[in-house]
């Protein structure tokens, strides 16, 4: 039960499932979970087709957690793991987890210049890549010592370049052991994941999560009042070298959830994957929520099994979310509210909070208070402010970048940059990062509010706005446009369209450009800077 301390601190009440807190490490709770579900399938590759049993993950990972320590990986080294989302990703994290070695995942998309800055921040001794990112990643690794050993996942041997995880995993050296004594750990102190930072205002920053940070937001998932994965087949397209993603494929392993999963989005596969496997719930983001709303291809597959989707990453509007309901008849729809500092969700819909706009109400076990930007000041109820949380849930720090770390943590708060509010119900509601609002003559304009707008448009297919440098007014609203296939509209028409439904001071006023789609990172966060940069290269040719 949501209460209201003294200092107008909002509380989201106690935890009071504590499972996890009898296992020894993180890797420990897991590897006995994948015991204890045997024969059950606990994974599908919807690429492939082919099943995984519990079983099956359990051995994989007793066998590679043995590889690694032949590899000389001991409990706090890092192991890196470059790859999208397949069976190989997975046994690979669990069996770090089961040596008490840090994962730090890399975004596949990365360019060389980026896998260096990210393994600078994690210094991994082992990176595992597979075939699409592994000649780059031996490339990179070749110029940083601290990397020992890079193995590719799905390819052969190659000689001073990498190991094949296939052949690593099979081979006669390793123990035929079906067990594996997972080493004591401090699981408050001891990083689990390190994830890059989204990288929406510059270079990543590496999150370090805890063994606590996790197996706590295990404990609160497991809470009578959460959903349930359970016996739920779920999907997921959401790469699991992103915080969402691959918190949730801990989180749905632990459950013995039968997980499918797609290595990236394709349109036809994805939709074939909710049909061929009766999906009941997926997790999703708004680009793929706007695409179930909108996309043609949707009327031509049977998702009647689709009962919840579960949306976060960003901001979802009302007009999206009942477009879907009306078009598939999917009935329950929930947002989240989380960061890569919170280890995953702080606020969370459910069947009483769910008003529209709402990100929820506080998951258990979370302090948060809404506080003045200029004087730090705690405001109360219905006034907006930036967003702050405390909780078991907040990260260690920021690797090596002691300095950012104490500007986001101050006396255990997490300072989020994100401005929002709570309702007199203790509903939240998000609107908008500090850092970018724009601002028009005074007037704080949220870009997610008329971008919620355009999307409400038939023919326009996304969209995304920033503030255009004025002297006079200060920035201008203008907006990126994605039109429909075949769609008919000019600059002046989505001009007028917002005009109309708008307040003044969030009129485009900085004008429409016309591109082939927005920019964003894996988990589906408009990248601004890029859309600004884009802008500035503009305005020079000008």
């Amino acid at each position: 039960m949501t209460t209201l301390l003294p200092g107008n601190i909002v509380y989201g009440g106690p935890v009071t499932c504590n499972e996890t807190q009898a296992y020894k490490s993180l890797g420990h709770f897991l590897l006995e979970k994948f015991k204890g579900f045997g024969d059950q399938i606990v994974m599908i590759d919807a690429l492939t087709g082919q099943e995984y049993s519990a079983k099956y993950i359990y051995d994989s990972a007793v066998r590679m957690a043995w590889v690694l320590q032949h590899l000389g990986v001991k409990s706090g080294d890092v192991i890196g793991l470059s790859s999208e989302n397949n069976i190989g990703f997975a046994i690979t994290l669990f069996a770090s987890f089961a040596v008490n070695a840090t994962v730090a995942p890399l975004n596949v998309t990365y360019s060389e210049r980026e896998v260096h800055h990210a393994i600078n921040l994690s210094k991994p001794k082992v990176i595992f890549a597979s075939k699409f990112t592994v000649d780059l990643i031996a490339k990179v690794a070749k110029n940083n010592k601290f990397v020992k050993t890079v193995v590719g996942i799905g390819v052969d041997h190659q000689a001073n370049k990498y190991h094949s995880f296939d052949e690593l995993i099979s081979s006669k050296k390793i123990p035929s052991k079906d067990y594996f004594d997972t080493p004591k750990a401090n699981k408050k102190e001891d990083v689990a994941l390190i994830v890059c930072s989204s990288g929406t205002t510059g270079l990543p920053k590496g999150v370090q999560l805890t063994q606590y940070n996790i197996l706590t937001t295990i404990d609160s998932q497991l809470e009578p009042t959460s959903i349930s994965f359970g016996d739920v087949t779920t999907l997921t397209v959401i790469p699991w070298f992103h915080v969402f993603g691959c918190l949730t494929l801990i989180l749905t392993s632990s459950m013995g959830t039968t997980l499918v999963f797609l290595p990236k989005f394709e349109e036809n596969l994805f939709l074939r994957a909710i049909e061929k496997y009766r999906v009941m719930m997926a997790f999703m983001v708004p680009p793929l929520m706007v695409f179930l709303a909108k996309h043609p291809l949707v009327d031509k597959y049977d998702l009647s099994s689709l009962m919840i989707l579960l949306c976060g990453a960003a901001p979802l509007s009302k007009e999206t979310e009942d477009q879907i309901k009306e078009r598939i008849g999917v009935p329950i729809i929930r947002q989240g509210y989380g960061l890569s500092e919170s280890t995953l969700s702080l606020l969370v819909q459910n069947d009483a909070a769910c008003k529209p706009g709402s990100v929820g109400v506080l998951k258990l076990g979370v302090y948060a208070k809404v506080i003045d930007p200029e004087t730090g000041k705690p405001l109360g109820a219905n006034q907006r402010g930036e967003l702050c949380f405390k909780g078991d849930c907040i990260m260690k720090g920021y690797i090596g970048d002691h300095k950012s770390t104490q500007t986001v943590i101050q006396d255990g708060w997490l300072h989020t940059g994100d401005i929002g509010y709570y309702d007199d119900d203790f509903e939240f509601f998000i609107v908008d990062r500090l850092k970018e609002l724009i601002k028009y003559k005074g007037f704080q304009v949220p870009p997610a509010e008329i971008e919620s707008l355009l999307l409400t448009n038939t023919k326009i297919k996304d969209a995304a706005v920033v503030g255009k440098p004025d002297e006079e007014a200060g920035e201008l609203p203008m907006a990126f446009v994605v039109k429909q296939a075949n769609a008919i509209l000019s600059e002046d028409d989505v001009i007028k369209f917002v005009a109309e439904r708008a307040s003044p001071a969030k009129r485009l006023r900085g004008g429409v450009v016309f591109v082939d789609e927005i920019p964003k990172n894996p988990s589906g966060k408009i990248l601004r800077r890029v859309l600004r940069d884009m802008l500035k290269k503009r305005l020079s040719k000008l």
